[in-house]
């Protein structure tokens, strides 16, 4: 392959974070490269109460209020940006919660519906628009 042919593949690969769901997959995919996202209430919870959280994503298909309720308070107390993702199984899918068959589809996702970030890898577009956007 020469050189142009590398450099399509990967303006490809990085989409245009333009919204909070594109912002989202861009930070969760650069946290998961370098091991910085803690998924699920009991992870979530000790990277929050320990002030190691830079972004917290909450599910709004989560139908335990107690759940929402906790995390949303943990946040408060500690100051952590918190956004509120529309659905379970797409944040479960960014936070790699799922298996990638041959042709790079997403299979037998399971549902997030909290994750933290508490290494955000490399400085992106995903991370300046959630800064710039914060809730």
């Amino acid at each position: 392959m020469s050189d142009s042919e590398h450099g399509s593949v990967a303006a490809v690969e990085q989409e245009e974070v333009t919204d909070l769901a594109s912002a989202v997959r861009r930070v969760c995919k650069n946290s998961l490269a370098v091991d910085g996202l803690a998924r699920g209430l009991h992870e979530c919870a000790k990277v929050i109460e320990a002030g190691k959280a830079q972004f917290v994503f909450l599910s709004e298909s989560c139908d335990e209020p107690a759940y929402k309720k906790l995390v949303k308070a943990m946040c408060a107390e500690k100051q952590v940006p918190l956004y509120d993702v529309p659905d379970s199984k797409l944040l479960g899918e960014w936070a790699g919660l799922c298996k990638i068959d041959q042709d790079g589809k997403a299979r037998k996702v399971v549902g997030a519906s909290c994750v933290v970030v508490f290494d955000h890898g490399d400085e992106s577009d995903g991370l300046s628009w959630l800064r710039n956007n914060s809730s």
